[in-house]
């Protein structure tokens, strides 16, 4: 059994947080499956969300391949730390979540399907971790970018917080809130699974289904 240091199991406080830097760390221009833009110009009537679930590398992946999401980028949110590097997050000393950043046309994907493939890919009751994943960075978060994005997120973590109580699962830790600042991680962590098909990917669901709305399913 190995020990884990205490400073990834909590959050730091502001006088504990790295510095960071005033500038951001350099980072792809574009998606290297798709090759759009990463930090837009993002087509009109697109929306953001930053989901948190683990390491990000098998997340990103998980949505880039949704039809109707425009485009995905990995990074960090959450925190205290201005521009962190991906090495500066894993100490747990920025307060950051490794969060994949999901850029979706609303007409072709709702945000209810969106909602249902993130509850079902991770487990949401582990509180700092992720099975293997041990640390604040690989907490289960949601940052929202609109009010009704928000109230959906909060609905559909009831429902399926309803739904892992009947199958005998611990509470849900996921955190909800509006989206904070996103700092995109370095440019080797950029559609990683793509660039290394063989490399690390930690995802792994409860099995437990996550009811979509009536409308949303229809």
């Amino acid at each position: 059994m190995f020990l884990v240091p205490e400073a990834k199991l909590r959050m730091p406080e502001p006088e504990e947080a790295l510095p960071g830097r005033a500038q951001p760390i350099p980072t792809a221009q574009t998606h290297f499956v798709n090759g759009r833009p990463l930090k837009g110009p993002y087509p009109q009537g697109t929306e953001r969300v930053l989901f948190g679930m683990g390491c990000f590398w098998g997340a990103e992946r998980l949505f880039w391949q949704v039809e109707g999401v425009w485009v995905t980028a990995v990074g960090f949110a959450g925190g205290l730390t201005p521009n962190p590097t991906y090495r500066e997050t894993t100490t747990g000393l920025t307060g950051h979540a490794e969060v994949v950043l999901v850029v979706y046309d609303p007409k072709i994907v709702s945000f209810a399907t969106l909602l249902k493939l993130f509850w079902e890919s991770h487990d949401p009751t582990q509180g700092m971790r992720q099975g293997n994943d041990v640390g604040t960075s690989y907490r289960s978060v949601i940052y929202t970018t609109t009010e009704a994005q928000f109230a959906e997120a909060r609905a559909s973590r009831e429902a399926y917080r309803a739904a892992l109580k009947a199958a005998g699962r611990g509470p849900v830790t996921t955190e909800i809130a509006p989206a904070p600042e996103f700092y995109f991680a370095e440019a080797e962590h950029q559609q990683y699974l793509a660039k290394n098909p063989g490399g690390y990917c930690g995802l792994q669901g409860t099995g437990v289904s996550c009811p979509l709305p009536r409308e949303a399913a229809s």
